[in-house]
C-alpha cells in the first residue's frame, strides 16, 4: 500500500486494506462505500449467510483518540439509517435479515498496521 497525504485517498488505501484483509479471514466482498442521506456504509460483505456492515477507521497515532473510539454514537446511528436504506434497495427485510455491524481499526504506519476487528460491535 503506498501513502498518500490526502484524506480522501488514505481513506481508499485503508479501505482497500481491510477489505483485503477481511477476504483472507472468509468474508465475501458485496459493496463498498454504500451512500444514502445520512451518511455511507464503507464495506458491505457477507459471512455466510450474515451481511456484514464494516466501518473503517484509520489513525495514524491515538494522540487525538483511538480508531475504535472515533466509531461515536451519531456515526453508529447514521450507519443503520443506510443499513436500512442498504436493505430497502435490496428488496431485502431489515428486520428477517441476518446482519452484524464490524469495525476495523487500523493504527500506526499506513503501510503495515496494527488491525483491529471488532465483530458484532454494536
Amino acid at each position: 500500500m503506498l501513502w498518500s497525504n490526502t484524506s480522501h485517498a488514505r481513506g481508499r488505501l485503508t479501505e482497500a486494506f481491510a477489505e483485503d484483509y477481511l477476504i483472507k479471514h472468509g468474508l465475501t466482498p458485496i459493496d463498498r462505500n454504500v451512500h444514502c442521506r445520512q451518511g455511507e456504509i464503507d464495506i458491505v460483505m457477507r459471512d455466510g449467510d450474515t451481511f456484514v456492515f464494516i466501518e473503517v477507521k484509520y489513525r495514524k497515532n491515538n494522540h487525538f483518540g483511538s480508531a475504535i473510539e472515533a466509531v461515536s454514537k451519531a456515526k453508529q446511528n447514521k450507519i443503520r439509517h443506510c443499513v436500512a436504506f442498504f436493505f430497502h434497495q435490496a428488496n431485502l427485510n431489515e428486520y428477517n435479515t441476518p446482519c452484524r455491524f464490524d469495525v476495523i481499526a487500523l493504527e500506526g504506519n499506513i503501510n503495515q498496521p496494527q488491525v483491529t476487528w471488532l465483530k458484532n460491535a454494536f
